[in-house]
């Protein structure tokens, strides 16, 4: 197969709850989220929505997961025990989290 076919089906299965994970262990709000990633917070909101996979196009989903990557989440693909998300370093530190004014 493919590995771009591998990694664009990766990104189509992410799930909401995964997304709303992932946010969580980075201590990273929907506000913060949409900055890093141009989206809007809506769209975001939607990904989020529910557990099963993210309702949002496959571009928007991978921005998602890369954006989540590159401040130090792993997503981890479903298995028996179902889909997750970890972070990569066990001494990741949580974002600090942006007072509004």
């Amino acid at each position: 197969m493919n590995s771009d076919r591998d990694q664009d089906s990766a990104f189509v299965t992410v799930t909401g709850a995964q997304l709303r994970a992932a946010r969580g262990l980075l201590n990273m709000s929907v506000s913060d989220l949409s900055e890093r990633t141009g989206l809007a917070v809506n769209t975001i909101r939607k990904a989020e929505r529910n557990n099963g996979p993210a309702e949002v196009t496959t571009a928007s989903a991978r921005l998602l997961v890369t954006t989540l990557e590159s401040a130090g989440v792993h997503f981890i693909p479903p298995d028996a025990l179902g889909a997750g998300v970890r972070l990569k370093a066990l001494d990741q530190p949580a974002l600090r989290r942006r007072r509004d004014s």
